[in-house]
Formats: C-alpha cells, structure tokens, sequence
C-alpha cells in the first residue's frame, strides 16, 4: 500500500506538496517534524511533515523524501493551529509563516558543492581564462562551494560557468544538506587517571621540576579541584596559573592532563536573589490586580491602563508567579528589544533562572537554544521574554501571555510577511491554550480601548504614579515667538537650555527627544535650490556627519558629502532640518562639561550595544541621553528630573490617520521618564502650534478626552476600530504599468465590493529601492464577513495573475495596516 506524506516548504506559495514515504516511514511521521524534500531540478528544502495519507497527487508524480530530521516533533499542534490563524487572517502563505517563525539554522538547505573530477583528463590549454582558476583552486581545495566560486571570479551569477565546467567533466556537481546549529562545547581538563593518588603526584612533581611552568599548572589545578568540587575549565586554568595555551597542550600531549568536553548553553542563567512574595502593592495596584483577576474569571483578556510610573510591572509578577504556581509557561512581550535589557534583570531577579530571552540580536544558536528549552518544557523556559519573534515558540502549556506596551506600532510586522500584529496574535494563542491575557499600556491604542468600553476586554486602572509621585510638569514652548525674538541658541529655546543648566547643576540627568536620527535630513544648494537625492528611492539623502557621507535611510544608498552642488557646482551648499547627531553636538558646544550619549539605530547596531548606553545612564556615566522613539518606550531611569521635545510638530503633521493618537502616546511615554522618583519631573515640549489640541491633551494628561476626539473623528471618516482595514500595495519598476496594474486591479475590487475601496494612490515615499510603489485601501465594515471579502480579494488576485502583463508586478498584502 502506498503513502503520502503532505509537507509545508519554506517558500512563499500558497499550497502544500505531496511526497511519497514508505510504510514504516508512515507510521514514525508525525505532524511538525522536519523533513528533507527535493523541489525542483536540484534544490533540497528542509519541510514541515502536515498529515499522512494514501491518496496519490493528479497533477504531477510525487518524489521520494530524502530523510527525516527529527525523532520527535519540532513544531506542535498548538503552533501549527496558530501558524494557519496567522497565514489565513494576515493574507499570506504558511510556507511564509514557517520560514520566519523557525529559527534559520532549522531550515537547512541544499549548498551546492564543486568536487574536482578525479576521473578526468583535463587538456589546461582548452579552458577559457576563469574555468582554469576554479580548475585551479581545486588543486589546493578539496571542494568549493557557489559563494566561493563567485568570489575567485568575482561575479555574481557564477552558474553558467560552473554548467560549463560540469559539461567539460572537469569538475562533479554535489548537493550537500548542512547543518548551521552547532551545540557549544566548553574545553574541560582534569589530572590523568594514573595520577590521581597522592604518591604518583608528587613523583610527577619531581619529575617536572625542570619545567617549572608545567608543575606549576599541575600545583594549581591540584588546588582548584581540591576547592570546587565542580569540572576545571581551560580558560580559568590558564587564567589562575598565567601559563599559556602551549604548556596545558603539552600536558595534554604527554597524558599528564586528560582533556573532555561538555555542551553547555549559550546563555547563562542567574539565580533568583527575591522572591515575588516580597513585593508589597499599595492599595491602587492591588485593585487593579483584583479587577485583572475577576476578568480572568470571565475569561476576557483584561486592559491594564496604569498612568506611567504607577507600578505596572510588580502587577505583572504577581500574575506570573500565580501561573508559575500553576505549573504554567508565561510570554511576556515587550514592543523593543531596548527595553528587554531593563527588564530581564528586574525578572531574573524575582525568578531567576526561569527566565528565557528571545529576540533577533540574539545569535542563531541562542535561539535554537531557548526553542529547545520551551519544546522540553524546561525549567529555565518558564518565562520567556522577548520582541514579537517569541510568539512563535513551541509553547505546550502556556498560562499567562502579557503584552506590555500595548499601543505600540512596534508590534507590527512590516517586512517580509507575515504581516501580523504580536498583540493580535499573542491573544489568538492565549485562546488556543485557554491562557489568561493581559495588556498594559499608559495609554492604550484607540482599537483596545474600544474594546474594554464595550465589554469585551476587562478593564483595570491605576490612576496614581508609586510611591504618589507626582506627574510630570509639562510645558509648552512656543519656538514661533523665540525665534523671531532671536532668543534660540541653536534648536534649543531658552527656557530649555536654561532648565537643562539647572537640572545639570543639580547633578540630575537630561533625556532630549528627536524623532530622526543622522545630522541633517537635507543638504540644499542655496543658489540653484538643488538637493541632494536617492538614486533608488524618492527621497533625500540624510547627511550623517561622524561618517561625512549622506545616506537613505531606506535602501542604505550613501556618497560622500559633495563639496559643490551636483547640479550647478556652486559652493553653496546648506543643511536643513536636524537629527539626533546635530542635538548631540550642540550639546557638546553649550554644555562642553557634560557628557552626552545617543541612542538611535545608528549607535545600536551591536548585539549588546543597548545594554552598554541603558547600562551606562543608569550608573549615570552620562549626563544627557539624546534619542529616538527608542528613549520613548517603559525605561525607568530613576535620576533623570527633565525631559525635552526638541519639536513636536515632525510627529503631529505625519500623513496618516493615526498621526495624532500616535503624538499623544509618544510624547506621554516621553514625558513620563521624568520625575520617577521624589522631586516632580519636568518637561518641555518646543513647537511652533502651541495651541494644538493634542498638545493641550498631552499638558493635561487628559487621555479620555484624546480618545473622545478620536473615535468620533474616525466613526466619520471610517477608520478603525470602526472598520477593518487591508493595505494592498502594488510594486513594479515599470511606472506606466503600475499604473495601469493598479487600476485595474481597484477597478475590480470596486466591481466586486462598491464603494469601501479608495486608491489607487501613491504613497507619500512612492519609490523606495527602484520599485514604484501603489495604495489600494480596502474598508471593511465591522458587519461583513472579513472571510468573504479575503476571498474575493484572493479571487481577483488569481485573475490578476493570469493577464500576462502583469506578470511582473508584486502584490502585497497588509491586512490591519497601522
């Protein structure tokens, strides 16, 4: 009788593909584990196994498998279950879901591999210039791979070349499955066996006294051993003894030291120094803990909406410590991977080594490491911590999943697909495991709030900061008069640079917010108004002045900064606008005693590069932090008294319909790192509309009026939470026939569903990368079916497909765009 096995590849199409396994192949298969599959002509992918059965594919013969990876499943139900959710709600496939939830060194695929053929006569004089330096290289090498190849002959598409090379049988073709996790091994020592006993020691000491090196690292590796009963590892004995690598392998050579291995984990666990029991809430966060559980009892996800500085987090551990209780796995998701570094510590040091961290700084084996630890239900997996990626863990027995900062836009996926929302997806898989959800933000997005108003999430408060600190005094600064006035020093009102000076004085610390990073976002010719341009994308270019040179800060295009103007070679050449590199440096021209920092993604492209500039203002090493959005997010910084808006307008006139929603929780979140402790906080926002209405909220604090507003500007023009929303964005690097692509593709949508389609439209970057890009928005009224509406889009999709026109035209699909 005759298996098939149906698997999901990592590629990006919509249907799975049938293998054929044999009987006992059948019966070991279970659904999640990996599998070795041949697809087209040469290509071997690592595939998700989905279901056996026995039915044959029509279309085409189905191949054999090349092995089975796993002995046990990879990826669970639960996962699978979650990853179909996601693929269906967010419009993409669930090849494309696998190849980002998995962790790449789990995806193996085929490299293929240059042998010298052995076999062959080769006549050298017969080979063109480039096949004899690879026939050469091969002399030395016993293999190449195709990345190799191309860098010897310095090309990029090298597979001609190597077909030629195939064809004159100078070399074999092979493809070789290779494994990218490497299990890390640390280097132990011991003493040889025959040493062990005491009499044999010292006779070996004697024997090495001409050696005084070697018996010195004998003496002391006697001592270690005698005071940790625990394994030596090399590193601490050449460290204690001062000898160098060579005298330990001479030990090891003449079997005096005997040398093993032992795998360890990449990342080192602490152990816990309190226990949660010791946390006290004041009467505000008990009730907010009381009102989380009553909704727990409804089974809701419950809002905490907790003005900043009110305690949040310590609500948050007596949740984790009851589902712990409970046996339970707990997610905590955080929007930055900026704020994991603050709140690892705070969580190790309550749970210790139950915590896990998972986010993209970390390297490839880190990660399979914790995805190990959570398929095994180990202990130091209980609590894993981590950006949006850490939703996709195999969890088996989840209990608790808090989404911290819940408003922001972090959470949204934007490139590659899926597209998906963490916080929509994390409750999703909270309701596959009927495990209690919990969101906390100061100030929660409209759509969350909606929905706690209408009854379908609980809804806990704590209106007061902890400790009753008082809120931050925030002001506005009104640029427009200071600089007619003259009374600017720079991009800096008086007012704050005087209360800069004061703070500093004080000995007190400074957080200044500018929403762009770089030291000009134009650079402009005075004379013939010219400047300076992406050659692939429809923008300036940003000039960052610690590297001279001007960059886009979409493709990564840079040129040196130009001496003349490109288009008329005058000298004339001026910088407008300003980023975060400009504040730092007028800083460091008014305050030349102080030291100021920066944090933006230009500073923070290391691995642990967050951790040193967060690490560094808490043990106040630095006097001013300048920063993005990144200073933004839940920091608590507990000597930091002033906090400045550098402008504020750069935020409220965004084209957008969330623009002001948005102003109003950046510059909360910014205002609220000030002040945490007993002296109220102070903060100055620089503007030219001092009298916008969301900038009077923001002084006011006042939320419920913001959100007011809102809704009822959105119930007018249509705009979630009111309507769902589906961003279709068409790409092509052909202008005329993404126009006509587009039309014609929102002329059928109108066809198929009348008047809630608006595009198509560019969008205010309309080309990013030599693409032209194209809107199509799509409302959906909360009282359609959303499955129907996908469908008809999926229908014209494929209509789309089939006019061979468009062939080249990249359709992408952003289902709840924000």
């Amino acid at each position: 009788m005759q298996y098939f096995l149906d698997v999901v590849l990592p590629i990006p199409l919509e249907r799975l593909f049938t293998y054929k396994i044999a009987s006992e192949e059948a019966a070991f298969l279970k659904p999640g584990m990996r599998v070795a599959v041949p697809f087209g002509k040469s290509k071997i992918y690592t595939a998700l196994a989905y279901n056996t059965h026995q039915n044959e594919p029509q279309a085409y013969e189905a191949k054999e498998i090349y092995q089975i990876l796993d002995e046990v499943p990879l990826v669970n139900t639960y996962q699978l279950r979650h990853w179909e959710w996601i693929a269906k709600y967010y419009m993409c496939t669930l090849g494309e879901v696998l190849r980002s939830a998995l962790p790449s060194a789990f995806l193996l695929e085929s490299e293929t591999l240059i042998l010298p053929n052995k076999e062959a006569e080769v006549d050298e004089m017969e080979l063109k210039d480039d096949e004899f330096l690879i026939f050469e290289a091969l002399q030395h090498q016993s293999a190449l791979k195709i990345g190799e190849v191309s860098g010897i002959v310095d090309k990029k598409n090298v597979l001609p070349l190597v077909n030629r090379l195939v064809q004159k049988g100078v070399v074999l073709q092979k493809e070789e499955l290779y494994e990218q996790y490497r299990p890390k091994l640390v280097r132990y020592v011991k003493l040889g066996e025959e040493y062990q006993a005491e009499d044999k020691l010292e006779q070996l000491l004697q024997e090495l006294s001409r050696a005084p090196k070697q018996s010195q690292v004998v003496l002391i590796l006697f001592q270690l051993q005698a005071v940790n009963k625990k394994p030596i590892k090399v590193t601490d004995l050449e460290r204690e003894s001062g000898a160098s690598k060579a005298v330990i392998k001479a030990l090891i050579d003449k079997s005096i030291l005997e040398e093993f291995h032992i795998q360890t984990d990449r990342v080192q666990q602490q152990q816990e120094s309190s226990t949660v029991d010791a946390i006290m809430l004041n009467p505000h966060q008990q009730e907010a803990l009381e009102a989380i559980k009553s909704g727990f009892s409804e089974n809701k996800p419950v809002l905490l909406h907790g003005v900043t500085s009110a305690g949040k987090t310590e609500v948050y551990f007596k949740l984790i410590q009851d589902a712990l209780n409970q046996g339970k796995q707990v997610l905590y998701l955080l929007p930055e991977i900026a704020l994991t570094s603050q709140l690892i510590n705070r969580l190790r040091h309550y749970f210790g080594s139950k915590v896990s961290v998972y986010h993209s700084k970390y390297s490839i084996h880190e990660r399979v490491e914790v995805w190990n630890n959570v398929l095994k239900h180990a202990e130091k997996a209980q609590i894993v911590i981590g950006a949006r990626s850490s939703l996709f863990l195999p969890y088996s027995n989840l209990g608790l999943v808090v989404v911290d900062e819940e408003h922001e836009s972090s959470f949204k996926q934007f490139d590659p697909a899926p597209r998906y929302h963490a916080r929509d997806a994390a409750m999703v898989l909270a309701a596959y495991h009927k495990a209690h959800c919990v969101l906390g933000s100061a100030t929660p997005s409209i759509e969350s709030m909606a929905n706690a108003k209408k009854g379908k999430y609980g809804y806990a408060a704590i209106a007061y900061r902890y400790g009753n600190v008082l809120m931050p005094d925030i002001n506005l600064v009104d640029i427009k008069e200071a600089t007619r006035k003259k009374r600017m020093k720079g991009h800096f009102s008086e007012s704050l640079f005087n209360a800069i000076t004061e703070a500093l004085e004080e000995g007190e610390q400074v957080i200044l917010f500018q929403n762009r990073r770089g030291f000009a976002p134009i650079v402009e010719c005075t004379t013939c108004g010219h400047a300076a341009q992406c050659p692939n994308c429809d923008v300036s270019l940003t000039y960052h002045q610690h590297r001279n040179q001007l960059r886009c800060h979409y493709c990564g295009y840079h040129m040196a900064l130009q001496q003349a103007c490109l288009a008329c070679g005058s000298h004339t050449l001026d910088k407008k606008g300003f980023g975060t590199e400009q504040i730092q440096q007028e800083l460091k021209e008014l305050f030349p005693e102080a030291s100021v920092g920066r944090m933006d993604l230009d500073t923070t492209r290391g691995k642990y590069a967050y951790e040193k500039i967060i690490t560094a203002f808490e043990q106040q090493e630095m006097d001013i932090l300048v920063g993005t959005q990144m200073v933004t997010k839940g920091l608590d910084f507990r000597n930091v008294s002033l906090v400045g808006i550098m402008n504020a307008d750069t935020l409220l006139n965004f084209p957008d319909y969330r623009a002001h929603e948005r102003s109003f929780q950046l510059l909360t979140q910014v205002a609220g790192r000030a002040g945490r402790t007993q002296k109220r906080g102070k903060v100055l926002i620089q503007t030219y509309n001092p009298y916008h209405q969301i900038l009077q909220q923001v002084t006011t604090n006042d939320y419920d009026k913001m959100f007011a507003e809102q809704y009822y500007e959105r119930e007018q023009f249509k705009y979630p939470p009111l309507v769902r929303i589906i961003k279709l964005t068409l790409k092509d690097k052909d202008y005329n026939k993404l126009n006509d692509a587009s039309e014609w593709f929102a002329q059928s949508l109108r066809n198929v569903l009348g008047q809630q389609v608006l595009g198509p439209e560019y969008p205010p970057v309309a080309r990013i990368r030599r693409d032209y890009l194209k809107n199509i928005l799509v409302k959906m009224p909360r009282n359609l079916s959303v499955v129907q509406i996908k469908n008809s889009i999926k229908r014209i999709e494929k209509s789309f497909n089939a006019i061979s026109k468009y062939k080249s035209v990249r359709l992408v699909y952003n289902v709840d765009h924000i």
